[in-house]
């Protein structure tokens, strides 16, 4: 199976050689990586650019330039990996907050699942222990806004480390997507969820950034909660697909 892991990166120079290192490590047959650097000005494209250059082909690097977003890197991303054959994908964040060991045991979930998201709140997932009671009330909260209002199964509903299915993300239509930022999490976890494929929430341990400033601001935060109500609205009236990956399994 040909799989590859897109790694969105805004400022992650300090921490991409050492992600990258652990990744190509990985026992998975088959598996490259994508780096989508969206305009990085601490030098993270140069330097994913020379890690390519060495890797022996197993990295690809994609420049974004113009309107900046995490939503937007993760899109282009997206086709990218569809265009060049994979058969799944893997979406995660550059820092290390989600363990790069876990990227097996969301695929060994593909098997039975279209969608495997590593969850922070499914049973046995968790958080880092340095996270404050503010920060860990302010993330179980906004879950629990997006699936309240979007009739949400999925528990970790803005979760960032997904496997997905060819099939299944060629289902969600990522044109039909229109968030430029960390509300598209929520957004293709609705979609998935109104076509009816199978969803399983697989426990990790979310981790604190090894190095470098969270780019999650408080105004951030704001905008994907107030564009939850957008999703509902624009998305509600997709239908379920026909066929036996019409369920949805938390």
């Amino acid at each position: 199976m040909n799989t590859v892991i897109v790694v969105p990166t805004y400022n992650e120079a300090a921490n991409l050689p050492a992600l990258v290192e652990s990744l190509l490590a990985l026992p998975v047959p088959g598996l490259g990586l994508l780096i989508v650097d969206d305009g990085s000005p601490d030098g993270t494209g140069p330097l994913a650019d020379d890690l390519a250059a060495r890797s022996a082909g197993r990295i690809a690097v994609l420049h974004r330039h113009g309107t900046r977003g995490l939503g937007l890197s993760y899109r282009d991303g997206f086709r990218w990996a569809l265009h060049n054959g994979a058969d799944a994908v893997v979406q995660m964040d550059a820092d290390f907050s989600h363990p790069p060991s876990d990227v097996p045991r969301l695929l060994e979930r593909l098997a039975e699942s279209d969608v495997a998201v590593g969850s922070r709140y499914t049973t046995g997932g968790s958080v880092a222990d340095d996270w404050g009671a503010g920060r860990r009330n302010l993330s179980r909260t906004a879950n629990a806004y997006a699936r309240t209002i979007l009739g949400l199964r999925t528990r970790d509903a803005t979760a960032g480390f997904k496997a997905w299915r060819r099939t299944a993300l060629e289902a969600v239509d990522l044109d039909r997507l229109r968030s430029r930022g960390y509300l598209l999490q929520v957004e293709m976890a609705y979609v998935s969820e109104r076509l009816g494929l199978r969803v399983t929430e697989v426990p990790i341990r979310f981790k604190e950034r090894r190095a470098g400033r969270s780019k999650m601001s408080l105004k951030v935060k704001l905008e994907a909660a107030l564009g939850i109500v957008g999703v509902w609205r624009r998305l509600r009236r997709v239908r379920p697909i026909a066929g036996p990956a019409a369920r949805t399994s938390v």
